[in-house]
């Protein structure tokens, strides 16, 4: 575990070395982690507002085509929603059957329905802003039988907005000195602060169900 929080908070180092030992492959391998961290349940623990802000970053120090990343990531933003929608409307059912799995967690699944419940439609995109939320999202989605043209619509949204925002913020100012020399205290900010509506959804639950 402390090596995953040691590469995410060190993603300028690590995503440094890929580029100078497999840059033909590192766009192959960017999709992938954001595909992966949106599409598969199981890994809500990918990097995802961090990584396309040092790639942003990369981008604008001429080390990679900021327009080739656009493109890519929005692509594997929705490609992973829609597959995560469609494995939550055909298996959903029986993969949270059982209320004492570590991996499947009733607990939050729940907090992410009640966050639907709230937020209506538009959840789908708030989502896409919130870490660990944004994994469930889609899955509860189709659990929940949203219609996939309703659904479609507003991830496609998500995704050019969530992408464009990360990922030009990294490439409009994560090569300004003062931010490239404490970029590890960048990341940890935007990791914070992309969790905290989470931490607080868990926390009104905790709070209400304590009372």
């Amino acid at each position: 575990m402390m090596d995953i929080i040691n590469i995410i908070l060190h993603l300028d180092k690590y995503i440094g070395v890929v580029l100078e030992n497999y840059h033909s492959y590192f766009y192959i391998l960017f999709f992938l982690v954001i595909f992966c961290e949106t599409g598969l349940v199981v890994t809500p623990f990918l990097p995802g507002d961090s990584l396309l802000f040092v790639a942003g970053a990369f981008a604008g120090a001429g080390q990679l085509h900021i327009g080739v990343l656009i493109v890519i990531l929005i692509l594997a933003a929705f490609l992973g929603d829609n597959t995560n929608f469609i494995f939550g409307k055909f298996v959903g059912d029986k993969l949270f059957s059982n209320p004492n799995s570590k991996i499947f967690r009733r607990d939050i699944l729940a907090k992410t329905h009640e966050f639907y419940e709230k937020h209506g439609s538009k959840a789908i995109i708030i989502a896409r802003f919130i870490p660990l939320v944004r994994t469930f999202a889609p899955f509860v989605a189709g659990l929940g039988h949203m219609t996939y043209r309703k659904f479609v619509s507003y991830s496609l949204i998500a995704s050019l907005l969530w992408v464009i925002i990360f990922l030009c913020g990294g490439f409009l100012f994560g090569n300004i000195p003062l931010i490239k020399q404490h970029m590890s205290l960048i990341i940890m900010a935007v990791m914070v602060i992309s969790v905290l509506p989470a931490l607080k959804m868990i926390w009104d639950a905790k709070f209400k169900t304590g009372k």
